[in-house]
């Protein structure tokens, strides 16, 4: 069915990261990270903040699940501190999941909010395709896995990376 066949309207895109999904699969990787996304930790401080919200694990399934994150991406490894015979990692997340829903209740002060933002984002996806369309579909044809993909939307899902990574680093200094 083409967009002409219906008068149904697209108002929002889900991303779905294959990579950060398969690793925060496990609900305790997510509050793994969200524990991470305020403050650098060792795996033993964040064992201890799981068990002060009642998350009851060993500290060696901390640390595996601090591994996966990090295996995948999400965290890094900040500091490292020599003591006592051994060496303690510091954690940090670099990626925050948010997995919300805005109530109904919220639809008309969004609704607002998209309008007066989107002559911005239409800006901003202006010059992107404009300034930057070669990097853009040279970071595409990378990947699509065969060329029968090309009806994908990798375009979009660049852009989108795009504009939420620059969203955080904005959002992070104001």
């Amino acid at each position: 069915m083409s967009d002409s066949d219906t008068d149904h309207r697209l108002d929002d895109i889900a991303v779905r990261d294959t990579r950060i999904s398969d690793a925060i699969d496990e609900p305790m990787r997510a509050m793994v990270l969200d524990i991470l996304s305020e403050e650098a930790l060792t795996a033993t401080e964040v064992h201890e903040r799981l068990d002060d919200r009642g998350i009851d694990r060993t500290e060696n399934t901390v640390r595996h699940h601090i591994n996966e994150l990090r295996d995948a991406g999400l965290v890094d490894v900040v500091r490292f501190e020599e003591g006592r015979g051994g060496t303690t990692k510091y954690y940090h997340a670099n990626t925050i999941v948010l997995s919300y829903s805005l109530p109904d209740s919220a639809d008309a002060a969004v609704e607002e909010m998209i309008a007066a933002a989107q002559p911005q984002i239409t800006d901003a996806l202006t010059t992107l395709t404009d300034e930057y369309d070669d990097a853009i579909e040279e970071i595409v044809e990378d990947m699509q896995p065969c060329e029968h993909c090309q009806t994908q939307k990798y375009e979009t899902y660049v852009l989108l990376t795009v504009l939420r990574r620059a969203f955080v680093r904005a959002h992070r200094n104001s």
